[in-house]
């Protein structure tokens, strides 16, 4: 009696599947099972990498997906008839970019990579149909969508304070919870944004975010290198925020 033929198994597939992918925790919902994992599989559409500079979709076009960032960083900005930018946000890994075009089929603002960066694009009509299939995914995707939005009234609410130290403090804050969610060390951050694009999403100049960072450093609070900051004073940082203790140390590992 022959013995079956062993099945291939297509490792260039696997190695792209969302069951295999390090973001599983973050982008999907638990215990999702394999059937509904091969049907999310047949619904991203891309998979692909974006140089340093290289825009994902530009202002004013139209909307057909939303994306995944599985490696590097997003910048997210708009851009006026005069040419006047102005930064909206900065985009990790584990997070969904595009959601901007949900309220007028046309994105409101341009995505740039910052670094050499790798999607995953989700075609929004084919989406909707998998989220429809599969609840828990739509629970998952309206989570993630609820904490893109409170990130959004944080930094309406970060721009109402008056002391640009405080402004400067709470974004680094905000990075340092982030990077926990993603398992990095809360306490080293690397910035892949240039110090303009800081002082541009924070409503300041370039000069008061270096001096800025140069008096963080002088307290004892940062160790700074370039694009590498070292948070040394974690409580510090938190007493510039106008809070007490570290608010991801319940992230960290």
């Amino acid at each position: 009696m022959m013995e079956n033929s062993p099945i291939p198994i297509d490792l260039d597939h696997l190695r792209r599947s969302c069951g295999s992918c390090a973001l599983h925790e973050l982008c999907l919902p638990a215990g999702i099972g394999t059937d509904d994992l091969e049907l999310l599989d047949a619904t991203v559409h891309d998979k692909r990498a974006l140089d340093r500079g290289k825009t994902l979709f530009r202002q004013g076009e139209s909307f057909h997906a939303l994306y995944v960032v599985r490696s590097g960083s997003l910048k997210s900005f708009v851009e006026s008839a005069g040419g006047d930018l102005q930064v909206l946000g900065f985009h990790l890994p584990g997070e969904i970019v595009g959601i901007d075009g949900l309220t007028s089929d046309h994105h409101m603002c341009s995505a740039e990579a910052l670094e050499r960066t790798s999607i995953c694009e989700l075609p929004y009509a084919q989406l909707q149909h998998v989220t429809g299939a599969v609840p828990a995914l739509h629970r998952q995707l309206m989570r993630v969508v609820s904490r893109e939005m409170v990130a959004e009234h944080e930094h309406m609410v970060m721009m109402g304070r008056q002391q640009a130290q405080e402004r400067l403090a709470i974004f680094l804050q905000g990075l340092a919870v982030r990077y926990a969610r993603l398992s990095r060390d809360p306490a080293t951050l690397t910035l892949p944004m240039s110090r303009y694009d800081i002082a541009n999403y924070l409503g300041l100049v370039m000069e008061t975010v270096s001096r800025l960072f140069s008096r963080m450093e002088a307290a004892g609070i940062l160790s700074v290198n370039r694009k590498a900051v070292r948070i040394l004073r974690p409580d510090l940082l938190a007493e510039l925020c106008g809070q007490s203790g570290t608010p991801y140390a319940d992230h960290a590992d």
